[in-house]
């Protein structure tokens, strides 16, 4: 038996994160999300009927865009179902509100994104290619700092890409990046967002890294990028037009949905973005079995099934909270 939980309506609103430094300076990562009312969510009870959770009082946050508030969801409907009496604030404008919550133990779980934890909270320049390694280093960082565990990552990855559609990927007959550089100086055209262009470690960089610059006849001449909204990406590449690349979000649904062929980063020049569950010490010391259970979703997400989940609600409409939910059901972590 199943049943509807609901505290407060929040805001729909379309864009991606923007990834808030506390200090109050803005970083914004463009693109967009289709934001579900703050507060509600489905639960039910684990599939082996067990209450592992039973007693524990939890506040589950997100931020605002699809991917944050998705995962919001299914934190809340699973960690319920085990038991749990939880508090949801999935939806938190930007991430200073969701991460100051955290910090101020007005919440208690919250996912991030290493590259996120690494750059925009603590201010790293260093570029660390293996996932797993910058997931160390970000633990051990928040463990000393803020008293917050990093649990272990999912095996998701929402990075900056570059994608090409289907019928241009094979007939240019590339898979990676490397591939590209080597492609005739006429066939090298981009499409990228203002935001992208110009971050340090955007666009520009990417291009020396793999060694076809920006503004050489050579490499890739002004005349071959196209700057534009990011939303306006995803259709450009698929038509490619003006484009043959296009810079994308790796678990963005419109990947899957208008059959993209994301490009291999062979040279490893974009940071890790793992998906990761962050949980105040307090809580994890008082109720350990947490790590155990959110371990059984955080197992389960990859590129793939994110493109499927954001897109459910991006494209076909779907409320996240019900997009949580069926998913779980189908896991059989739920019923």
């Amino acid at each position: 038996m199943t049943k509807r939980t609901s505290r407060a309506a929040g805001p729909r609103r379309r864009f991606r994160a923007a990834l808030v430094v506390l200090a109050a300076t803005a970083l914004t990562v463009a693109g967009c999300g289709l934001v579900s009312s703050s507060g509600t969510f489905t639960t039910g009870s684990l599939a082996d009927g067990a209450k592992p959770l039973e007693g524990a009082k939890l506040t589950v946050t997100s931020k605002s865009f699809t991917e944050g508030v998705l995962l919001g969801k299914i934190t809340a409907s699973y960690l319920s179902s085990a038991g749990a009496k939880v508090t949801d604030l999935t939806g938190a404008p930007g991430s200073a509100s969701s991460r100051q919550a955290q910090l101020n133990g007005d919440a208690d779980i919250l996912w991030e994104y290493t590259g996120t934890g690494w750059v925009t909270y603590h201010n790293q320049t260093e570029t660390i290619a293996d996932p797993t390694l910058l997931w160390e280093k970000v633990r051990d960082i928040e463990k000393s700092t803020n008293n917050l565990v990093w649990l272990p990552p999912s095996n998701f990855n929402d990075t900056y890409a570059f994608a090409a559609s289907g019928p241009t990927a094979q007939r240019l007959k590339v898979t990676s990046l490397s591939e590209v550089a080597k492609l005739p100086v006429a066939d090298r055209t981009f499409c990228v967002d203002d935001e992208f262009f110009s971050r340090s470690d955007g666009f520009l960089p990417m291009l020396k890294k793999y060694g076809i610059p920006y503004g050489t006849p050579d490499g890739v001449p002004a005349a071959n990028v196209t700057r534009m909204d990011a939303g306006v990406i995803y259709t450009s590449t698929a038509k490619s037009a003006p484009c043959n690349f296009g810079e994308v979000y790796t678990t963005d649904g419109r990947v899957k949905n208008l059959d993209l062929t994301v490009l291999t980063d062979d040279r490893k020049f974009f940071l890790p973005y793992s998906g990761t569950a962050v949980v105040r010490s307090s809580i994890i010391k008082e109720y350990p079995q947490l790590a155990p259970l959110i371990a059984n979703i955080s197992k389960r997400l990859t590129d793939d099934l994110m493109q499927d989940l954001n897109g459910r609600v991006d494209i076909d409409g779907q409320d996240p909270a019900d997009v949580a939910w069926d998913w779980l059901k189908s896991t059989g972590l739920v019923k």
